[in-house]
């Protein structure tokens, strides 16, 4: 075999494993989300007690996410991602043996804590391998690759639907999709290659009239350069200048409304439409497998969409439509009008993360701190966000909860112009 095929089999295993590692978070997420009213009953939790459970996931993942650009920098992005892994699958055997077996909220809160400590770092890993495969790529692919985490919350939140709809014990049902999460991603990270794959690499194959990609590849920076000819700053420090960027901050606040529109559907979709709309518990884990459906839809479709019209004109046709379906699931008089707006929710929300992070990659010499600073403040509206609308929920309803989140994607439709492509 010719030194040009056994390259680019070695590119092709590389993106194929970054593409399990973004599909099984999404499995992960949607596992336990999708089985969050059963959750609920068997805990005879109300929606604050339900928000305060959440809170315990958002506070290990905040942390893990706030030191994920030191812990990615620290131990590369395949161990990261390796480690988060195993990390998610013990907490969501944690979290359903909690529920079905020992009956306690403090267990269950144990192990949605763990489940947040390890997605957090790992999805940040995530993004570093998947900007820099596609630098070897030479092609347009974070859209796609973050449309592999929502094919696999399709997956998850479909699992859910049948195992709600079937009685599955919720201890089954996670441990089953805990064992699945960590064996395919520490089966799959042996061809995770951006640890090694120098930084200005470019795949042999690369098409001829590839100029300038809609998403910024991640370089690997080898000690003894940080990618201009100088001396590597301290990890630290890339982290420190990243938060001093106006530019990079500006870019965290545009996908926080984003990021929380679609964080409020994971975690309340479900129980909105059970107790705000009446519907079964199993019609509930449908109803968010319907939002994911289209949101993975806007993912793959992005690709085109951004090559045709630009960055700008996207964010803010996303953070438009994020509004008009939210609105449309507030307030529809009848349960069919909810479920098409969902349909049109997910579309807006689908492109908020995977723009943001390209976006942050413009530079490829501060990427990789770029990066985790837009992903801390993305991920943590993801996380933050929705369990404060529970504590809000107690005092408005499930439902209206969730007009707050119209006035953050305001903001993000206003801030649109700062994911322009650097000169």
């Amino acid at each position: 075999m010719s030194s040009t095929a056994v390259q680019a089999r070695e590119v092709s295993l590389w993106r194929n494993a970054v593409v399990v590692a973004y599909a099984a978070s999404g499995l992960a997420f949607a596992s336990w989300v999708s089985r969050l009213p059963a959750i609920r009953d068997g805990l005879s939790l109300t929606p604050g007690t339900v928000g305060l459970l959440l809170l315990c996931m958002t506070a290990g993942s905040f942390l893990s996410v706030s030191a994920s650009g030191l812990i990615v920098l620290r131990l590369g992005s395949r161990r990261t991602i390796r480690t988060g892994s195993i990390m998610v699958g013990c907490g969501l055997l944690l979290a359903g043996f909690g529920t079905s077996v020992l009956s306690s909220p403090v267990a269950v809160a144990a192990g949605l804590a763990v489940v947040g400590l390890g997605t957090a770092s790992w999805n940040t890993a995530s993004n570093v391998e998947g900007a820099a495969v596609e630098r070897a790529i030479g092609r347009h692919i974070m859209p796609r690759l973050h449309g592999s985490f929502s094919l696999g919350t399709v997956a998850g939140a479909g699992l859910g639907a049948w195992a709600a709809g079937a009685g599955v014990p919720v201890v089954w049902h996670l441990a089953a999709a805990g064992l699945v999460v960590a064996g395919s991603v520490t089966t799959a990270a042996r061809w995770l290659r951006a640890d090694v794959t120098p930084a200005e690499r470019r795949a042999p194959y690369r098409p001829d009239n590839f100029e300038d990609p809609s998403t910024g590849p991640i370089p690997v920076i080898r000690s003894g350069s940080d990618g201009a000819g100088e001396a590597p700053l301290d990890n630290k420090r890339k982290i420190a200048q990243a938060w001093r960027d106006r530019r990079t901050l500006l870019l965290g606040v545009m996908v926080l409304g984003l990021a929380l529109a679609e964080g409020a559907a994971g975690d309340w979709v479900a129980l909105a439409l059970a107790d705000g709309h009446h519907q079964s518990d199993a019609a509930g884990a449908a109803g968010y497998g319907l939002f994911v459906t289209f949101m993975t839809i806007g993912r793959f479709a992005g690709t085109v969409v951004l090559d045709r019209f630009g960055r700008v004109p996207v964010m803010r046709w996303c953070s438009a439509m994020a509004v008009l379906g939210l609105a449309l699931f507030v307030f529809a008089p009848a349960p069919w009008l909810a479920y098409a707006a969902l349909a049109v929710w997910g579309l807006g929300a689908s492109l908020g993360f995977p723009v943001g992070m390209s976006a942050a990659a413009d530079d490829p010499a501060k990427a990789a701190a770029r990066v985790s600073v837009v992903s801390t403040i993305g991920y943590g509206a993801f996380l933050c966000g929705p369990p404060l609308l529970g504590l809000l929920a107690e005092h408005v309803g499930i439902l209206h909860s969730l007009l707050a989140v119209m006035a953050v994607l305001v903001a993000s439709f206003l801030l649109s112009p700062v994911a322009r492509k650097l000169p």
